[in-house]
């Protein structure tokens, strides 16, 4: 079984590196770990930087509220990805500044927010598509994601943010901080860097199963 109280330290920890790195500001924001008879997910109107491990909600399987302050009214969403993929033993989503302008200012394609720009953006991180504006919390997203959950490692919601997920909620957490950084070279860009060539790209699949 999950160890529940390392988790919730873990939620802690990474809730706490997002805030300090401005990622995430006032009660923005939600992280979630897998457990094996549930889920945890950071309360409602909580702030990431000032999380308790006693306060993290707590959902079994039948997603009913079992411990812990009200669950965050995005857990649909979250356990859209858990149940389609298997692998995936965290999630984050932030409102990153960077993240967020790109989409006011326009992404890159759809399909892909970013070109491929430096080799750990596609190695850790990979393709992110934009889901359009739709209101926090619609299950219009959520359903959406379900159908993405197994293809990408993560989405990001015109002008809300990203969500990410990965084995763990550190891992979930490291992609999130790489894409973020990524968002803010492209925007600081003047004129706007051409992708990584093709040779390349194969280069980072074949050496390090990047999927790109």
């Amino acid at each position: 079984m999950s160890n529940e109280k390392a988790l919730r330290e873990e939620i802690c920890d990474v809730g706490r590196l997002l805030y300090g790195r401005g990622y995430t500001v006032g009660s923005a924001g939600n992280i979630s770990a897998r457990l094996d008879d549930g889920w945890l997910i950071t309360p409602t109107d909580a702030c990431l930087g000032r999380l308790h491990p006693d306060d993290i909600a707590k959902v079994n399987l039948a997603g009913e509220w079992v411990s812990g302050n009200k669950p965050s009214k995005t857990l649909a969403l979250h356990r859209q990805v858990y149940d389609r993929n298997p692998e995936v033993g965290g999630v984050v989503h932030t409102h990153s500044t960077h993240l967020v302008a790109l989409t006011l200012a326009g992404v890159w394609r759809e399909d892909d927010i970013l070109p491929p720009l430096t080799p750990y953006q596609v190695m850790k991180v990979g393709h992110i598509p934009l889901i359009g504006y739709q209101r926090p919390g619609s299950p219009i997203v959520a359903e959406r994601v379900a159908q993405l959950a197994n293809s990408v490692r993560g989405v990001m919601l015109e002008r809300l943010g990203p969500v990410i997920w990965e084995s763990s909620v550190a891992k979930a957490c490291y992609a999130l901080e790489e894409l973020e950084e990524t968002a803010r070279l492209w925007l600081m860009s003047d004129p706007k860097p051409a992708p990584l060539p093709e040779q390349a790209l194969q280069e980072l699949n074949q050496v390090f199963g990047a999927n790109w």
